[in-house]
């Protein structure tokens, strides 16, 4: 039985993936700076992590050590959305979205590489807002070269690692999630959150599938 980690868990695209991973009889770990919502779900340990909080991530790391965990899917999943022109977005805003989409994604993954199988696979959500040539939205100059620094990172790591694991990066269209509906008021996304984490979870559990360093975008509920 597979054994899936997944941040950003406690709502929207996240928390669909960890139920429907359980529904599916896989071993979940979740971690999220708030656990409660995931209290209901079988097959699952939650754990209260900021992964912008480096002690935090290795006190959680060596908790599955000490429990001989081995992990076979890290589902990077945590993101931070801010949405404002660029004149109004400060160094702050710029940190905070930077420190959760990327500092907190590679500090995550370099700490739990130690434990993931040498066949398991690092999946990266991303954004097309952060792809080459993709069309891009006026306010979002901090989320999405976020979301491009994630991309390249990702295809860095599979050539560094050659597979062993896999590093593949999924880059998402609109969802209709908490987070967007705050960024973009008024604004209805078609795919909703449980649809795209089955999107997801096929990927990650395509065992004839032994792509590495692939971008792929997933918009409008199908793999492009």
């Amino acid at each position: 039985m597979k054994t899936i980690l997944v941040s950003g868990s406690s709502s929207g695209i996240g928390f669909e993936i960890c139920s429907q991973a359980s529904d599916l009889g896989l071993n979940v770990i979740a971690i999220s700076r708030n656990v409660e919502p995931l209290k209901g779900i079988l097959n699952l340990k939650s754990y209260s992590v900021d992964v912008t909080n480096q002690e935090q991530i290795e006190k959680f790391v060596k908790k599955l050590i000490s429990e001989d965990i081995k992990i076979d899917i890290l589902i990077n999943n945590a993101g931070f959305l801010v949405k404002d022109r660029f004149r109004n977005t400060t160094y702050e805003i710029f940190k905070e979205i930077y420190d959760v989409n990327v500092f907190g994604l590679a500090t995550l993954t370099r700490s739990v590489l130690p434990i993931i199988n040498r066949d398991g696979q690092v999946i990266n959500i991303t954004s097309v807002g952060g792809l080459n040539a993709s069309k891009k939205f006026p306010g979002l100059s901090a989320y999405a070269s976020s979301k491009g620094a994630v991309i390249t990172l990702t295809e860095v790591l599979a050539e560094e690692y050659r597979s062993r694991p896999r590093f593949n990066c999924l880059a998402l269209g609109s969802v209709k999630t908490k987070m967007l509906k705050k960024a973009f008021p008024g604004y209805e996304a078609k795919i909703m959150p449980a649809e795209m984490a089955k999107q997801i979870l096929d990927f990650a559990l395509d065992e004839s599938s032994l792509v590495n360093g692939e971008i792929i975008k997933l918009d409008k509920g199908n793999l492009e």
